[in-house]
Parts: C-alpha cells; sequence; structure tokens
C-alpha cells in the first residue's frame, strides 16, 4: 500500500508532462504534489487508487 512521503506514478501525466507525485496528506481524501512544478491536486481515496499507477518509491518508517 501507499503512505505519507511514497513517490508515486499516476496513470495519466501532468500538464508539465511529469508522472511523478508525492504524498503529502492522507485522510478521507488524499492530497499530492507534482514534483516537476509543485502543482497540488486533491483526490478522494477512491479516485487516487484508480487512478495510481505504481509506487516508485516508499518510505520507510524508523
Amino acid at each position: 500500500m501507499y503512505d505519507l512521503g511514497d513517490i508515486v506514478e499516476m496513470k495519466k501525466p501532468h500538464a508539465c508532462q511529469t508522472n511523478q507525485w508525492e504524498i503529502i496528506r492522507m485522510g478521507m481524501d488524499i492530497k499530492i504534489r507534482c514534483l516537476n512544478c509543485q502543482h497540488i491536486v486533491m483526490l478522494s481515496r477512491r479516485d487516487f487508487e484508480k487512478k495510481l499507477k505504481k509506487i516508485l518509491v516508499k518510505v520507510v518508517a524508523e
């Protein structure tokens, strides 16, 4: 599963042509930030799971 701080790849690229996003908030909604242009998007958990392609970098909690 995904967690706060993970870098994920979405199915469709952002307008700035990158596909990598960082998860910056989790709850009922999930907020992600584009790693190229820093644009922030908030999605419902259901929409996020539907649009998620894969997890690129998994943050390890200590």
